[in-house]
């Protein structure tokens, strides 16, 4: 492209971009001028809540907790792997056995 080429498709860059820098400013200006027009009034959304008498019930002291207390379980937990004497005796383990760890032969020394 001649210089003269460039030049003018340089002042054409110029002159689209100042058009939508201007248009951009038209647009914030117009949008600023409509919310200063609104009337700036408040709407409550929900009526202001009112207080509804206690209930009987609520007057009592709450119960006093009472130590040592057991946990129900319906069925007992059992330990996922039995020690050795369940073992022998025929108990299964509930998990299967953990895979082994996977190693590979050691990096030889360069010579």
């Amino acid at each position: 492209m001649s210089p003269d080429g460039t030049k003018h498709a340089y002042w054409k860059d110029m002159l689209l971009a100042s058009a939508l820098i201007a248009a951009g400013f038209a647009l914030s200006g117009l949008s600023l001028m409509q919310i200063a027009a609104r009337n700036p009034q408040m709407a409550q959304a929900t009526p202001p809540l009112q207080s509804s008498p206690a209930p009987a019930d609520q007057d009592k002291p709450p119960a006093e907790p009472k130590p040592g207390g057991e946990r129900p379980t319906t069925p007992a937990p059992e330990p996922a792997r039995p020690d050795g004497q369940a073992q022998k005796a025929g108990a299964q383990p509930a998990l299967p056995p953990a895979p082994a760890e996977k190693t590979a032969a050691p990096i030889p020394d360069k010579k």
